[in-house]
């Protein structure tokens, strides 16, 4: 800091503390700061002040992201870990992935993942129960927490560098021998079938829930909803066994950051990880069998102040050659805020939504759909989706101009540091790449990603709106009041199925603890 700096924070303080007057006080300190003052003027004065802040100008982002294979280690266990020492604060984390997740809950047995996962930690171990383990990790100040969701499992481990040792044998301990303490599962149990019963409450879950239906099919995985019978089928045995089977060396993978110096730390993962107590199955593909709705207007018929709308189109895996050049033309379209064509003509120009957005990501081991979405009062709802269809279309017609592409690609090029900005971060990116397979296919992903992100021209942009945006698939999702969101806004008149080929299907609201639709009357 500026040692005229320095010393107007000094006299800052000697005037709040001593009783000097006004004046003399500030002549002192004009004394000191006034060649700076008149330093930092003379420097602006030389520098043009635009009169809108997006005509300021910056130099250019030099940033190169760091190398995986410099923390990547193969442990003689079996896993792969990513070691990145960070002695800023004397505090380790360590997150160990686990391949499993929702996808392998029996039929019937749904929910078990989601059971199994909570309670590895929160259910006491061998030696410890449940409220003796959370007594010692509260005295250690230390965090041990564990779940499984759609596609993976996690366990994390944050604590004081002076108690990694003990941290990681009760880590150990609780991936090899999870107590699954019964009270804790009666009470989990209870928590769950207690949340089941709101799942009608907020028009968000069930937009989320059928949005879910319609872009992969009822069948599939991920449709395959916890009930309350299913819930109540799993027992503590299923814990143990599913437990058994998933949780072993063959399946983990662990990100390690902190205060640690790497060897030390290379050799306590090798123990952690040595002589395990038991050998379990390797964990299967993630299914990918999906089946995208028929096109046309889908209505659930809920009473609520405001329709939710989803427009939906079948979406790419992340490895298509065309995913660079889909996530800048949805940049450009609805996923960039602000700048973002959707939310401008629906918020900005229109005032019909608080936000309104687009998201279209290719998808790690299935298709992820575009979903376009919006809340509007219901009189407004068709008026909003046919602007949204508009502004697909148009995108898909024209090609973007330079300004908005150029501005699609700082966003991307420019966050790209905020990826890594902690040691933790690194270590979590890198392991994500391990566990979903693109380390081992594109190794360099984050050294090229800005020069592929570059390379998109506004006829890459062009051609992929051309190819996805097709308006002859869209499914449209609407949750609310059916008979005013079909009567539409007089001012801006819009027959809302034909706008969707004439296809509407009625969507009934479903028994929150059965899944199975409920009856009209009982909407």
């Amino acid at each position: 800091m500026n040692h005229r700096l320095h010393s107007y924070l000094f006299l800052m303080n000697a005037r709040i503390s001593s009783p000097c007057r006004p004046a003399v006080w500030l002549r002192r300190s004009l004394q000191w700061i006034a060649p700076g003052l008149v330093a930092i003027a003379a420097v602006a004065a030389e520098l043009p002040i635009p009169d809108r802040p997006e005509k300021l100008t910056f130099a250019p982002l030099n940033y190169e992201p760091p190398d995986p294979r410099v923390s990547r280690v193969v442990l003689k266990a079996g896993p792969v870990a990513y070691v990145v020492p960070d002695r800023e604060l004397p505090l380790v984390n360590i997150v160990v992935h686990v391949r499993v997740g929702e996808y392998v809950d029996p039929q019937g047995k749904e929910g078990l993942s989601g059971l199994a996962g909570h309670l590895l930690v929160r259910g006491g171990s061998a030696s410890k129960s449940a409220e003796e383990l959370e007594e010692r990790l509260a005295f250690l100040a230390a965090s041990l927490n564990s779940s499984v969701h759609e596609s993976k499992g996690t366990i994390s481990l944050n604590l004081l560098s002076k108690d990694l040792d003990e941290g990681l044998a009760l880590l150990r301990e609780a991936l090899t021998a999870p107590r699954f303490q019964q009270d804790k599962l009666d009470l989990l149990r209870q928590q769950q079938l207690q949340a089941m019963k709101q799942r009608n409450d907020d028009s968000s879950d069930i937009e989320d829930r059928e949005r879910e239906a319609l872009s992969y099919g009822e069948k599939f995985w991920l449709n395959r909803l916890d009930t309350q019978a299913s819930i109540e089928a799993v027992t503590r045995d299923d814990l143990a066994a599913y437990h058994k089977r998933w949780f072993h060396p063959a399946n983990f993978l662990v990100a390690a950051s902190g205060d640690f110096d790497r060897d030390a730390m290379v050799a306590k993962l090798e123990t952690l990880f040595t002589a395990w107590p038991f050998q379990g199955e390797a964990g299967p593909a993630v299914p990918a069998d999906l089946e995208f709705a028929a096109p046309g207007l889908y209505i659930v018929d809920k009473d609520v102040n405001q329709g939710r709308v989803a427009v939906l189109l079948p979406g790419i895996l992340r490895t298509s050659p065309d995913n660079y050049a889909i996530a800048l033309m949805n940049m450009i379209l609805g996923g960039g805020g602000f700048t973002s064509r959707i939310m401008n003509r629906v918020r900005s120009d229109e005032g019909l939504a608080y936000s309104a957005f687009s998201m279209f990501r290719g998808g790690v081991y299935y298709p992820t759909p575009f979903h376009a979405g919006f809340q509007s009062k219901s009189r407004t709802v068709a008026y909003a989706t046919s602007i949204v269809l508009e502004e697909m279309k148009r995108i898909a017609q024209e090609p973007v101009g330079d300004e908005e592409l150029e501005t699609a690609k700082r966003a991307f090029i420019d966050n790209l540091p905020r990826r890594f900005t902690t040691k933790a971060n690194v270590a979590d990116a890198f392991i994500d790449e391990e566990f979903t397979g693109r380390f081992a296919k594109e190794p360099d992903f984050w050294k090229n990603y800005r020069t592929k992100i570059q390379a998109i021209t506004k006829e890459d942009v062009l051609r992929v709106a051309k190819k996805y945006l097709d308006p002859k698939r869209v499914a449209v999702l609407v949750v609310g009041q059916k008979a005013e969101i079909l009567k539409g806004n007089p001012e801006h008149p819009v027959d809302f199925p034909a706008l969707l080929g004439g296809r509407v299907v009625d969507l009934p609201l479903r028994d929150p603890l059965t899944l199975k639709p409920l009856n009209v009357e009982n909407k």
